[in-house]
């Protein structure tokens, strides 16, 4: 009697487990999508964001859980949708673009070993690629030909609609993804000193990005140094944070017409902000991956001596590593 409630416990455990979790991925794409909408534009007279946070966090769910919490994307975007415009069956075009989208990123991963701990310059190229760049197509096609042939947008305005839709999610994974994956492992430094140093870091990183996007100058490149000096002191756990902030501070200047941003149409805009956006995710991720990677080179290398060291002590005729008779 005893084993037979045990295993109808497990499998009831396992499948509430599951439940929350869909549940918690849901609540946070929603959550997040409504963070992301804060700094909407409307291009073509359709809705978009030059970050859409949910496409990262769908991204970095299903990499930690699995292929099991992909109805939480699902009902997120539905969530989405639905705190914006009464939800129609047309829709469901959308809920799947945005649902297949990150699956896809998850099986190209797989298929090309990514490890979340991004420890790798592989691991970085993969995400950006396989991660971001080329499954989001999936998403923004099936989200602009859902508005077209529902007649909510004109066929005219399809490519501008696309482009915008592909670089919001895009920009999602390549921000928030290395951020939730960094999570994790990453934890608080320890030594005062480097407690101090990554205070420093994001107070320098919050200052320089807001004076640099009000300023009429063009000034934009001084966030490259602090996004440089985060991946090679703190790797993944500091580049992804300041990235990420650079990004949000940008987007907040870039729709109030703000310092570099002013007298620009829309586009120009657009354009101007998710160059920014980009190369600030790549300069962030692929630096801190390929920083960890040597770290780790040199690591094996360490250990590898000290093996060596060992083993010609073990060898030596008096044990410590000098021929007999001399000290």
């Amino acid at each position: 009697m005893r084993t037979l409630q045990r295993c109808r416990a497990g499998p009831w455990r396992r499948t509430c487990g599951t439940l929350l979790l869909v549940l918690a991925v849901a609540a946070a794409y929603y959550a997040t999508g409504r963070l992301g909408l804060l700094r909407q534009v409307v291009v073509a007279g359709a809705v978009v964001t030059p970050l859409w946070p949910p496409t990262g966090i769908a991204v970095a769910a299903l990499l930690r859980f699995g292929l099991r919490v992909w109805p939480g994307i699902a009902l997120g975007t539905y969530l989405a949708i639905e705190g914006l415009a009464a939800f129609h069956p047309a829709d469901l075009g959308i809920v799947a673009g945005n649902v297949l989208a990150p699956v896809c990123a998850l099986l190209l991963l797989r298929r090309a070993g990514f490890r979340p701990e991004l420890d790798r310059l592989r691991d970085g190229l993969a995400l950006v690629f396989l991660g971001g760049l080329l499954p989001m197509l999936i998403s923004a096609t099936a989200g602009a030909w859902t508005l077209v042939l529902t007649g909510n947008l004109p066929l005219s305005s399809f490519w501008p609609t696309w482009a915008a839709w592909w670089a919001g999610d895009a920009m999602g994974v390549l921000l928030v993804t290395p951020l939730l994956l960094a999570v994790p492992g990453g934890g608080l430094p320890r030594d005062p000193l480097r407690v101090a140093e990554a205070v420093a870091l994001m107070a320098a990183t919050t200052v320089v990005t807001v004076v640099t996007t009000h300023s009429t100058l063009s000034l934009l490149f001084l966030v490259f140094p602090l996004l440089i000096w985060a991946a090679v002191r703190f790797q993944l756990a500091g580049a992804a944070p300041c990235a990420l902030l650079v990004s949000v501070l940008s987007i907040w200047a870039a729709t109030d017409h703000a310092g570099p941003f002013a007298g620009s149409s829309l586009l120009e805009i657009m354009v101007n902000l998710q160059a920014l956006n980009g190369a600030a995710a790549l300069t962030g991720l692929l630096l801190a991956a390929l920083v960890t990677e040597q770290n780790n080179v040199r690591l094996k290398i360490e250990e590898a001596c000290e093996e060596l060291a060992e083993v010609v002590a073990h060898l030596s005729p008096d044990g410590d590593g000098h021929p007999p008779g001399r000290p």
